[in-house]
């Protein structure tokens, strides 16, 4: 018998089980019983088997069926096929339920303070075999990521480099953005401040490419000044946090950023009046799978308590860009 000869579709699944049962029953009239058939049939089946692998798999007696040393090879594999179906059924029937499955997201720095992961959390608490992928970037590059499939959907700012036909933007909450300094930054005890003041300090800054980056500068033009010279461009916000938290680096940050309260952060009391519109990006027209479906719903979720909890106050010294 070649290797692949009980893969010509003469071994059924109905030949496994009726030796499995034969075996835990001892006789082929018990196991005719506890599988519902007569013992004929039964019987015949065994028959089937025994002539398609070649070799006896049980030995007749008088008190019953023994396995031969061939049947034990075949039994405790044939008992591994049905477990391992067993698993697939159970595993279809999860995916099925958005219990399981692997979800690839894209992230970058809106979302990535409270909405993201929080909501992994809590799907990870009631859907623990779901699996997550995330893949942090700036918005070109998660563009491409999302256009190509190779990210489900993308968690963060709704910029202007998502705003065409083949992704559908969806909005969770409005963010406005700060200045922040570490709390004893020379800065961080003054009011009445200005950007005029902050000029000739170090600036982290978002990328060029982002849309935040541009309504930033804009801030900087109506006030007619230059946008800070030799900043640094970063959106990690574990990034960020610590190059703030360690010098006298003034950076522009999601309000979520302080949300924290981290007790090393504070914000400087010039608003930019400039809100992030945060989100989430998927493919116009894609279906979501069951897991998908169920960690969209959890993020929408997250995204109501964020926006009750999050207060937009007003601070003196406001910039109002054209």
């Amino acid at each position: 018998m070649t290797s692949d000869a009980l893969l010509d579709g003469r071994l059924k699944l109905r030949h496994i089980r009726f030796a499995l049962v034969i075996a835990e029953c001892g006789t082929l009239v018990r196991a005719a019983e506890a599988l519902h058939v007569t013992q004929p049939v039964v019987t015949r089946a065994l028959a089937e088997l025994e002539r398609l692998l070649g070799h006896e798999v049980f030995v007749r007696g008088a008190k019953g069926v023994t396995p031969t040393e061939f049947g034990e090879g075949f039994l405790r594999k044939a008992s591994m096929v049905v477990a391992n179906l067993r698993d697939v059924q159970r595993d279809i029937d999860k995916q099925a339920q958005g219990l399981q499955g692997t979800i690839v997201i894209g992230n970058h720095l809106s979302g990535s303070m409270i909405l993201l992961p929080q909501a992994v959390v809590n799907t990870k608490q009631t859907s623990p075999d779901i699996s997550f992928i995330i893949r942090e970037g700036p918005p070109n590059q998660l563009v491409e990521l999302l256009r190509s499939g190779k990210v489900d959907l993308v968690v963060g700012r709704l910029s202007e480099q998502f705003l065409d036909r083949d992704f559908r933007l969806e909005e969770l909450y409005r963010e406005p953005v700060r200045i922040i300094v570490r709390t004893d930054h020379p800065l961080a005890q003054r009011s009445g401040l200005t950007l005029h003041d902050l000029q000739h300090h170090d600036w982290i800054l978002p990328l060029q490419q982002t849309s935040l980056r541009g309504e930033i500068e804009k801030c900087f033009a109506f006030e007619r000044l230059p946008v800070p010279n030799a900043p640094i461009e970063c959106t990690s916000a574990v990034m960020i946090r610590e190059i703030v938290r360690s010098s006298n680096t003034i950076a522009v940050a999601p309000h979520q950023l302080l949300a924290h309260a981290d007790p090393h952060i504070v914000s400087l009391p010039v608003n930019l009046n400039v809100q992030q519109s945060v989100g989430v990006i998927t493919r116009a027209g894609q279906n979501p799978f069951p897991a998908l479906r169920r960690f969209l719903a959890e993020l929408r979720r997250q995204g109501d308590l964020i926006s009750k909890a999050t207060s937009d106050e007003e601070l003196p010294g406001s910039v109002e860009p054209h």
